[in-house]
């Protein structure tokens, strides 16, 4: 009903809200590993649950970077109670101080997590929009009571009294351009340009392998792929940032508080002194030209100064951004600046913390005015490159003990993060001389670099695994 001011509220009678909240599952979107440490601790709490799954197995995000291993060992990659559900059901851990590749955590961990859990996972289940049954995000009476709507891509619809957002940012890429919008020319460019984490020297090497790379941005993962790509003989390579320096990207060396991510950098850092990868500094991309196969990208500084760069191939390691738009329909309250909670923002700002200084939180700072509705894992942290997966695990326990009605359990927030040091470059070492590189080729390549990048990390300058 419209009245002369506008929307009149007006609460569903009773033959309107036939579906019940309370006898309808929990609706857990994505099949990563925080989607499945949600759907672990609603299993060890008796909760009916749905997984939703875009892709067509359990970590398909995980599996577009397969063969990069992340920067901690399996003791700190594995979610307590999916740990407890797996060995009631007759698994055995892998070595606890293996550092596994995106590959190994799936298949020693995300595929045996699922299986469990049957058909509760629906892969091929694309969220389109999330709703309130009978509600958009204007009506106000007996809101709370609704269920909610969830559309699927398909066309398809279920309703479910809860959920947990874990569907995280992989699928949402920044642009290339410098100030947050597309560079002039990018769409243009589209099939020159690879996002983060290529598999440059296995599945992806034809298209790299004597070809001259322009790799734009600061974070882990644009460091893993220039280390990757320094191993290709006769591949120019150049490397683009907005910084006076790369610092950032180099770290603290052997003196890092996470000495695998240190390796990265001092490693990243003797093949910029020996020239063999080419810094462009205070490069912020403008525009991308054609130029037949190859393209021309154009730096203009805020100052007009412009350089510009011609490649065969781009790899954006730019970092990635949530997007909300599926829960248009729902009360978000987001910060302005991340995208997260408001609440969680100060908690995880880059600008103040690292992922080893985020201190504990749960659902509390997760939750939104839409009651029932949270988001978790990477896509809590909105554009803050600063989470790790013990963090999410934390936050899938503490927000399903809310909905179990624990909150004793749900404000009991601890966090074991790695600020001390879980990740070991000599153990690093140690696997190269074991195994050379995962590089999706059989055999590997014996005693070269291992490239590490983060477990789940939202932005190319996500911080540890």
């Amino acid at each position: 009903m419209s009245g002369c001011c506008g929307p009149t509220a007006v609460e569903l009678k009773p033959s309107a809200q036939a579906v019940r909240s309370d006898d309808l599952p929990v609706a857990v979107v994505g099949a990563g590993p925080v989607g499945l440490a949600a759907a672990a601790h609603l299993a060890e709490r008796g909760l009916d649950f749905v997984v939703l799954e875009a892709g067509e197995q359990a970590g398909a995000s995980v599996a577009q970077w397969g063969h990069v291993r992340v920067f901690s060992p399996w003791k700190y990659n594995i979610d307590p109670a999916a740990r407890r559900l797996l060995e009631a059901d007759g698994w055995s851990a892998p070595d606890p101080e293996w550092l596994p590749t995106g590959t190994e955590l799936i298949d020693d961990y995300l595929a045996p997590l699922a299986k469990l859990f049957g058909d509760r996972i629906r892969t091929g289940a694309k969220v389109s929009a999330i709703s309130r049954l009978g509600y958009d995000r204007v009506r106000a009476a007996g809101r709370e009571r609704a269920p909610f709507l969830i559309r699927l891509a398909g066309g398809g619809e279920l309703h479910a009294r809860a959920v947990v957002d874990a569907s995280g940012t992989y699928a949402t890429p920044n642009v290339l351009g410098a100030s947050g919008l597309p560079a002039h020319g990018e769409a243009d460019a589209a099939d020159l340009v690879d996002h983060a984490l290529p598999d440059v020297l296995g599945a992806d090497r034809d298209r790299y392998a004597g070809k001259h790379v322009l790799v734009v941005g600061a974070g882990h993962s644009a460091a893993t792929t220039l280390l990757a790509l320094a191993q290709l003989d006769d591949t120019p390579i150049t490397w683009a940032i907005r910084a006076g320096d790369a610092g950032r990207t180099y770290g603290g060396g052997e003196a890092d508080a996470l000495p695998a991510r240190g390796a990265l950098g001092t490693r990243l850092h003797a093949h910029v002194t020996s020239g063999r990868i080419r810094l462009l500094t205070g490069f912020f991309t403008h525009a991308v030209e054609r130029d037949g196969a190859r393209a021309r990208v154009i730096s203009r500084d805020p100052s007009g100064a412009e350089q510009a760069v011609t490649a065969d191939r781009i790899v954006a390691a730019t970092g990635y951004r949530p997007d909300h738009a599926i829960a248009s329909e729902l009360r978000l309250d987001l910060d302005a600046v991340l995208g997260s909670t408001r609440a969680l923002a100060p908690l995880i700002d880059p600008n103040a913390h690292s992922c080893g200084t985020v201190p504990p939180h749960g659902a509390d700072e997760l939750a939104h005015p839409e009651d029932g509705y949270y988001a978790v894992g990477v896509k809590s942290y909105g554009r803050a490159p600063t989470f790790l997966l013990a963090t999410g695990y934390e936050q899938a326990r503490s927000v399903v003990a809310a909905l179990a009605g624990d909150w004793e359990a749900a404000r009991d927030v601890r966090l074991d993060l790695p600020e001390t040091g879980v990740c070991s470059s000599s153990l690093a070492e140690a696997q190269e001389q074991r195994l050379g590189l995962a590089t999706g080729i059989s055999g590997g390549l014996l005693g070269s670099p291992l490239p590490l990048a983060t477990a789940g990390a939202s932005q190319g300058g996500g911080c540890c695994g």
